[in-house]
Parts: C-alpha cells; structure tokens; sequence
C-alpha cells in the first residue's frame, strides 16, 4: 500500500522503537486520508488517528509471534531482554 512504511516485525526489524511506529501511524494516516498535513479544522481528527494507530501497531507487535522466535520486542522490550529482565522487572525464561 505505502512503499514508505516498512515491516516492524522479526526478522524484518530487530528492535522497535516508539518512533518507528510512530512514523508508520503517520504514513498509514497521511494515505488513507490525502493529505501530508491536514488543514487545521481537520488536525485534531488527523492526530487521534495517528495516536490510535500507533496505539494499535504497538499492541499488534506486543502479540505477535514469530516461528523459531518470540513475541516481536519494541526497543524497551530489547533492552531488558540484553539486561535479562522484562519491562515489568520480571527475569525472562531463557
């Protein structure tokens, strides 16, 4: 659909940071509605929008699970992960 959006998931992408999917949310917004940046009686709705598909990408990511790995990790998750911990502070099984 939008060349410009890239796979956020393994092994497409190792690690995913919020601003990734923020610049993802932002591209899948600005193709469906038409516009790179929308007229100011249309930019709360155009905000809501990219904040709710964001919202959506990182829950999506969060339950993925990729055959022969995990779930797919946003750049906190890698971090704990290299630290041995989970976002929570919880140890991973390894």
């Amino acid at each position: 659909m939008c060349r410009s959006i890239k796979t956020l998931r393994e092994p497409y992408a190792e690690v995913v940071t919020d601003a990734d999917i923020q610049a993802a949310a932002l591209q899948y917004v600005r193709k469906i509605s038409g516009f790179r940046t929308p007229a100011a009686h249309n930019a709360a709705a155009f905000d809501a929008a990219v904040a709710s598909v964001a919202e959506a990408t990182a829950v999506l990511l969060g339950q993925l699970v990729v055959r022969g790995g995990g779930a797919a990790r946003t750049g906190a998750d890698h971090a704990a992960a290299s630290a041995g911990t989970t976002e929570s502070g919880a140890h991973r099984d390894r």
